[in-house]
């Protein structure tokens, strides 16, 4: 259980770390805040099989959010008011 652990966190670290790799301050808080808000709702899971499913996805949600991240910064705009 420990590995399964470790390798939540890592992938909860990285996560976060590319969400906030967004340029768009919208895209990078509603990346961040979906990305906690699902760790904490799948937090109580116990059953093995149930939170390999979800490592899955969530590695899944990693690409996606990379790729974001990289057409994201090819068509980036001006920095809005909030940003600077």
């Amino acid at each position: 259980m420990a590995v399964v652990r470790s390798k939540v966190i890592s992938l909860y670290k990285m996560m976060m770390t590319e969400s906030n790799k967004f340029p768009s301050y919208n895209y990078r808080t509603y990346a961040v805040r979906r990305v906690r808000d699902a760790f904490r709702a799948n937090s109580s899971e116990t059953d093995p099989q149930t939170v390999e499913r979800l490592v899955q996805e969530g590695q899944k949600t990693l690409g996606v959010i990379q790729r974001q991240v990289s057409i994201g910064k090819m068509f980036e705009t001006q920095k809005s008011v909030v940003e600077n």
